[in-house]
């Protein structure tokens, strides 16, 4: 086995690796971007060596420099994770031409199934089951205009030397075929600097299947459990499942058997792929090989038992498979939900930004959280917007689709947007729940669009547990001694006059009276409900029923976790007692609450624009951006970073320029 092992990738799949190289005693070096110093995989390696700039064609695609890394540091082997160098053949090469063991195929088999023209004939060569195409070198219009016509419309335009959906294009009748052909073109090009695009049936509604295969330098070829991995945002998966539901034994066996036969073909060496296409009659197409370790193996680990990545490591220092394929067990049934930074109402956008909060799930057997991301880090625009994956195990589907539901809805992310609550409402939809899901197909999301993107509206319940949260952060800054005394008229903690605090949130103004020692009654509109809570714990008891809440602010909006209510972004305002940033001189902003300087944006003399952030506030982890409410000039800066404000406290003035 190898002595040390370096990682030619960043984020959570190098996270992943190191792990298991951890448990087998190799010592691991990470390579890292200028921007990726501070990165997880980068302080859980044993070594690291920064390699180039943010840009990946610097750093993560610059094979002389990870060779250099791996010289100058004496690994014995490269791991290329997934994504970026992991399919690229003349890596593979330049890697064992150094001398060192590359965790992969040969760069023959990358190169047979990088290409899908030359992968399907190859296929087609073996008796693997084709979806009826077009795959073949000459490229004029002409001439693909008549092979579309043979094979008949509906069909696909796919870049031959690409994926992820780039140089893809659906054409549905002959008259759309060359513009969709001349922009699939464009694409390709673009994106792999190959133009060559081949044809294909296109199923309207398919399953997309995988398996899992391995092979050795012995000559041994086995299938591990297949993945389902259906349910599809443009064109790319977001959650994955193993085994595949319902599907007859006699169709797993057959599927297994062309994926055995795909590896036998190329006499193929580690970890692979084998991805189909299938219809409502359980027939199958060989659709791609991904010669690599898939993101969403962990469903396969939780259902045999077994680590992928010791496998991949054993076969590349020459060891035969550990199993034998009568040997491969299934038990139970587990999904992976992809985390990304992404809006989903936005038609899945990438997102960027600094995540400030992030508490992951209790940790538990069955569940495994898969990161290369902490609170404080940030998602960048020049990597992948994935997060995290979050993998569950249980007896049944049915156990495995709810326990999902309950992690996704127990893990709280504050800062880009992500599909957190979309997966939860995937996972919770009765067509998808359940031992066999309805309608399953790459189709499911465009097919319940209209459930799965409901929009959450609060509740008077719901408005009434953020207040509380708020009146329960403000008391806790008068127990940890801040001095509340003076900051309005109706503010009490022991007198006369019962506190009284009042929060604009949702553009609902709710008030809240502090009946006693935390307890409070909450006016929502014509509602008003009588609440308990604890200093001490997230609990909140109404109406007799205890919720576990917590609320994080952030740039003017509240975001509300509770375990029995949908997670909600509701806009709020700071208690509408201290006043709209109230002021004892004219131009004066003042504390809107008691708590800490976070950040300071501006100076004396400075020029401002209205709206802009002028300083930033901080109390129990809560945030309030002081904006300015005018254009003008900065009089007088009274605080700095660090300090300790009080509510109603002069912060700033601005002069008018006029």
């Amino acid at each position: 086995m190898f002595k040390k092992l370096l990682i030619a990738n960043r984020g959570e799949i190098a996270c992943r690796i190191m792990q298991t190289c951890r448990r087998l005693g190799i010592r691991t070096v990470a390579v890292y971007s200028d921007i990726d110093q501070t990165a997880l995989h980068v302080e859980m390696a044993d070594e690291a060596v920064m390699i180039g700039t943010a840009a990946p064609k610097e750093s993560y695609l610059n094979i002389p420099h990870i060779l250099a890394a791996a010289k100058e540091t004496g690994a014995e082997a490269v791991h290329p994770g997934y994504g970026f160098l992991s399919e690229n053949a003349g890596f593979a090469e330049a890697v064992t031409k150094a001398g060192m063991a590359f965790i992969g195929p040969s760069a023959d088999a990358i190169r047979a199934m990088g290409e899908k023209s030359t992968a399907k004939a190859l296929m087609e060569k073996a008796g693997v089951p084709m979806l009826p195409g077009y795959h073949g070198a000459e490229q004029s219009e002409s001439l693909l205009l008549k092979e579309a016509e043979k094979i008949g419309f509906p069909l696909l335009i796919k870049a031959s030397a690409g994926g992820g959906g780039k140089g893809m294009r659906i054409v549905r009748a002959k008259k759309e075929f060359k513009e969709a052909l001349a922009a699939a073109k464009r694409e390709a090009q673009s994106s792999f600097g190959n133009d060559h695009v081949l044809l294909e049936k296109f199923l309207e509604a398919p399953r997309h299947i995988e398996v899992q295969v391995f092979g050795d330098s012995h000559g041994n070829a086995i299938a591990l459990s297949e993945r389902d991995c259906s349910v599809q945002r443009r064109q790319q998966k977001i959650i994955e499942e193993a085994p595949a539901p319902g599907l007859s034994d006699a169709a797993r066996e057959r599927i297994a058997e062309a994926a055995r036969k795909t590896a036998t073909a190329i006499d193929y060496t580690g970890a692979g792929t084998v991805e189909f296409l299938t219809d409502d009659n359980e027939n199958f197409y060989f659709m791609e090989m991904n010669t690599r370790l898939q993101v969403e193996h962990p469903v396969t680990e939780m259902v045999t038992g077994l680590d992928l990545v010791e496998w991949q490591l054993r076969i590349a220092a020459g060891e035969k498979l550990p199993l034998t394929q009568d040997e491969v067990k299934v038990s139970g049934h587990a999904f992976e939900a992809r985390i990304y930074a992404e809006d989903p109402d936005t038609n899945f956008l990438p997102a960027t930004g600094k995540i400030s909060h992030l508490t992951w799930p209790e940790s538990r057997a069955s569940l495994r959280i898969e990161t290369g991301i902490r609170a404080g880090d940030a998602v960048s625009a020049y990597y992948d917007p994935m997060i995290a994956k979050l993998v569950i195990h249980a007896d049944s589907r049915e156990a495995a689709c709810a326990a999902m539901a309950d992690a996704l809805h127990e893990t709280r992310l504050v800062g880009p947007k992500n599909n957190i609550r979309f997966l939860e409402t995937l996972c919770r939809h009765p067509a998808f729940a359940g031992e066999t899901p309805k309608d399953l197909s790459t189709k499911f999301i465009e097919n319940y669009e209209q459930d799965l993107f409901r929009k959450e509206e609060p509740t008077p319940l719901s408005l009434a547990i953020a207040a509380v949260t708020l009146l329960r952060a403000e008391i806790s800054c008068f127990q940890y001694g801040y001095d509340l005394k003076n900051i309005s008229p109706g503010w009490r903690i022991n007198g006369e006059q019962p506190m009284v605090r009042r929060y604009k949130i949702a553009d609902q103004v709710i008030s809240c009276h502090l009946l006693g020692d935390n307890m409070a009654a909450v006016t929502v509109a014509e509602s008003v409900f009588e609440a308990d809570f604890c200093m001490e714990s997230e609990t909140i008891h109404i109406g007799g029923t205890a919720y576990h809440v917590a609320t994080i602010a952030q740039k003017g909006k509240l975001h509300l976790f509770c375990d029995k209510l949908p997670h909600l972004v509701l806009d709020w305002r700071a208690p509408l007692d201290a006043g709209d940033h109230s002021s004892t001189a004219e131009g004066a902003l003042t504390a809107p609450m008691t708590g800490r300087v976070i950040a300071l944006h501006v100076a004396k003399g400075d020029k401002v624009l209205k709206g802009q952030a002028l300083a930033v506030i901080e109390a129990m982890k809560m945030e309030h951006t002081i904006s300015a409410p005018e254009a003008g000039t900065v009089a007088n800066v009274n605080i700095a970073v660090d300090m300790q404000v009080n509510e109603g406290v002069e912060l700033i003035t601005l002069e008018n320029n006029g």
